[in-house]
Formats: C-alpha cells, structure tokens, sequence
C-alpha cells in the first residue's frame, strides 16, 4: 500500500500531466494540471478551516504508517489530486477509465489503511478531484 499512496502524491500526479504534455496531448495535460491545482487550493483551505486532527490513538498519538506531510486531515489531498488526475484522463479517454479511476480509489484506500486518514476525508478528497476534474473539462474544452 505504501508505494500505492505515492501515486496520488505531488509528483506523480504533476508528472502525469506533465507526460501527457510532453507526449502529444497538452490540452489534456494541461486540464489534468488546472484539475489537481483547482482541487488543491480548497483542500489547502479546508485542511486550515476544519484542523481535524488525523487518525490517532487514546494518548493522542497518530497510528499513521508513512510520514505526514501536515497535522490536518479533512480532506485528503491525496484522494483529491488522483482523482482529479484519474477522472480528467477518463473523460477524455473512456477505454481508460477502467484502469484510472480503480487507481484512484486504491490510492484514497492507502490513504485509510496507512492511518493517514479517515474515511470521510478520502471520500471529501475524492468529491474535491471530480469536481475539479469537471470544472477543468469545461474551461478547457
């Protein structure tokens, strides 16, 4: 699961757009970039507005089994940005949608099952990326 959570990390989802850039499809590459960039600002606010401490035990402690990039858990950024990654390519590319959104999914359920996160926060992340999936598709069209 621990290599699984990178993929929703900052360089994997930048290098995604990135690469599609690089390889002949920059409008795609570019909505990829405005989606993750778009749902990463409101993760950044909500992360500030809600402090929701992450998983943790009696004593306080957090049970988490990767580094933690921040004390705040509410939403995960990392949902967010494969999600949004994930959903740009598969609206774009629907034969890809079988394989880029389980991908995300299982990136959003590293994220529980490494204890970095709650479920709501996953679920939250995710709603965050299709939306700026979305919202990208159109400005981009």
């Amino acid at each position: 699961m621990r290599w699984i959570t990178h993929l929703g990390g900052a360089r994997a989802t930048l290098a995604v757009g990135l690469a599609l850039v690089a390889l002949g499809e920059p409008r795609l590459g570019l909505t990829a970039l405005l989606a993750n960039a778009g749902s990463h600002v409101f993760v950044q606010l909500l992360k500030r507005a809600v402090a929701r401490a992450r998983p943790c035990d009696a004593g306080g402690r957090p049970l988490a089994l990767v580094d933690l990039p921040d004390p705040h858990s509410f939403p995960s950024g990392h949902a967010a940005a494969a999600t949004a990654v994930a959903v740009t390519v598969a609206l774009a590319h629907p034969s890809a949608a079988p394989i880029m959104l389980p991908l995300a999914a299982l990136v959003a359920y590293s994220r529980v099952t490494l204890r970095v996160h709650h479920v709501s926060d996953v679920v939250a992340g995710a709603a965050l990326g299709l939306t700026g999936a979305v919202v990208a598709a159109r400005l981009l069209r």
